[in-house]
């Protein structure tokens, strides 16, 4: 099963179920991914979804301070529960030890060892950390590492 059906699957369940809010942020999810696939033509592959449900994960994580700064818990609240839910689909994320790991492993066989060479570094390091790591954490390890 895709992870596009199982998406479709858990909305058809928690409408069956009742659950409002989790067949809320299913289908925004779900309405996403259709998104995607207008823009490109194509069905989604689950690379493609993984993809949309990280973008979706980042939004959210980044409304967060918006809404504590307004004294918004109700939304925040809400923001965290998203955030838990799309979660469950993505894969388990890297802890900021295997991100460490890996920007090694990788400068190691780039040969990257300054500032300047951080774009090539990055760019091996995307498709590693995709839907797995947040962007902007491995950006800053990544800095950390070079800096040293």
């Amino acid at each position: 099963m895709t992870l596009k059906e199982t998406l479709q699957k858990d909305w058809i369940q928690a409408m069956k179920d009742k659950n409002k809010d989790l067949s809320n942020i299913l289908s925004q999810a779900k309405a996403a991914v259709l998104q995607v696939e207008k823009t490109q033509m194509s069905p989604a592959t689950d690379e493609d979804v993984l993809t949309v449900l990280a973008r979706e994960v980042k939004q959210r994580r980044e409304a967060l301070p918006e809404f504590i700064r307004g004294g918004r818990q109700d939304l925040v609240d809400k923001a965290n529960f998203e955030i838990e839910t799309l979660l469950k689909y993505l894969p388990q994320q890297m802890t900021p030890e295997e991100i460490t790991a890996l920007i090694q492993q990788e400068a190691e066989k780039l040969g990257a060892n300054n500032m300047k060479d951080m774009g090539r570094l990055m760019g091996a390091l995307r498709p590693l950390t995709q839907g797995r790591a947040d962007g902007r954490k491995v950006n800053e390890l990544v800095k950390e590492f070079l800096s040293n």
